[in-house]
């Protein structure tokens, strides 16, 4: 099965909503419960993950904290924020909003 990139704007509601489902996950466990989630089609690539992460525990919409993995390795884990939830539902809405657009132009006339 061919894996699609991500679309420009979403990595972020992506993240926020994996991590609405769980308490806490590193970086590794988000990226693999996007593609899990997506049936695969998406793929979600190291260089974007990061810097996506970091974006949004500047903005307060998740904490980390520093623990082990299952495996005995060192990993940040991040979970959700109060003001996390209330973006996710924005991002959402904006998200729906806009997909419903460019579906009503997709439309033959």
């Amino acid at each position: 099965m061919r894996r699609d990139e991500i679309p420009p704007g979403t990595l972020e509601m992506l993240i926020l909503r994996v991590l609405s489902n769980n308490r806490e996950l590193h970086g590794f466990e988000i990226a693999k419960s996007i593609e899990q989630l997506s049936d695969d089609v998406l793929q979600v690539e190291e260089g974007s993950l990061y810097p996506a992460l970091q974006r949004i525990l500047i903005k307060g919409w998740v904490t980390a904290q520093w623990g082990q993995t299952a495996g005995n390795r060192r990993a940040r884990y991040y979970h959700l924020t109060a003001a996390g939830r209330r973006q996710l539902e924005v991002e959402v809405s904006q998200f729906q909003r806009v997909t419903a657009a460019i579906n009503r132009v997709l439309q033959p006339a």
